[in-house]
């Protein structure tokens, strides 16, 4: 039986024209002793056109994007218990490879329970024109698909926009307030957001960059991702937390392209 406690962040923007340029802030929360590589071309030999960070245990990836079109897929531990399938857990990151290289979901998944959130853009997209976000949600019982609508959307290890999240319930409104903010401002906005939450103890309920020791868990916030997905490909800056589970002076810096 797996079952996963507080963990990742997403937040994603979805325009209300054409949805050809879809944004994503995503804050990872893993145990530091898990060793990860940061956003690279890790799959040559089976994904070649993928970017992502990779878990080097499993071989999968927790984010991961190709340009041609603009896709991005991230996945979150679900907080939801799972028999373990019969031959063991497949990895949840393999979800991620799969939804860049635009493989069906298996029903059910072999793996624990999961939130996946996958960005589409241009004729890629479900509907054959402009762009979209489905988040696929899998408990142990059910596994449901939803497309989000036009606006700003925040998941963690519950349902999409959850107002039983303290998380979400705190900091959902204030992200919603910086919708349709200019190409050159809205990652520095969202950013200043997120050093703003940080203001929460990282151990309350509410908080983004987190320290989930204190609620029974070894994870911690390690990652901060920001993108833009468009048809033409995507524009991701990363930065690692120098201590995990503080903000502290994170340094941005471009991924792989």
């Amino acid at each position: 039986m797996a079952t996963l406690g507080p963990m990742c962040t997403v937040v994603v923007e979805i325009p209300s024209g054409p949805a050809d340029r879809i944004r994503v802030l995503a804050v990872r929360d893993e145990d530091p002793a898990r060793a990860w590589d940061p956003p690279g071309r890790w799959w040559p030999d089976t994904h070649p056109d993928t970017v992502g960070v990779r878990d080097r245990r499993a071989n999968g990836a927790w984010l991961a994007y190709a340009h041609a079109p603009g896709r991005l897929a991230v996945v979150l531990n679900r907080g939801a218990e799972v028999p373990e399938p019969v031959g063991g857990f497949a990895s949840r990151g393999g979800l991620v490879l799969d939804a860049i290289a635009g493989a069906p979901l298996t029903d059910p998944p072999r793996t624990a329970a999961f939130t996946r959130v996958s960005v589409t853009t241009g004729s890629d997209a479900a509907g054959g024109s402009g762009g979209g976000v489905e988040v696929a949600s899998w408990d142990g019982h059910a596994l449901r698909r939803e497309a989000l609508p036009p606006g700003i959307h925040m998941v963690d290890h519950f349902e999409v926009d959850d107002p039983a999240s303290s998380r979400i319930a705190r900091w959902l409104p204030e992200f919603r307030a910086l919708a349709g903010a200019p190409d050159d401002a809205w990652r520095a906005e969202w950013l200043a957001l997120l050093a703003r939450t940080t203001e929460i103890s990282r151990e309350d309920d509410r908080a983004i960059i987190r320290d989930n020791h204190p609620h029974g868990y070894p994870t911690q916030s390690l990652l901060v991702c920001i993108a833009e997905v468009a048809p033409g490909g995507v524009a991701l800056d990363w930065a690692p937390l120098t201590e995990p589970g503080v903000w502290g002076t994170p340094e941005f810096r471009p991924a792989d392209a």
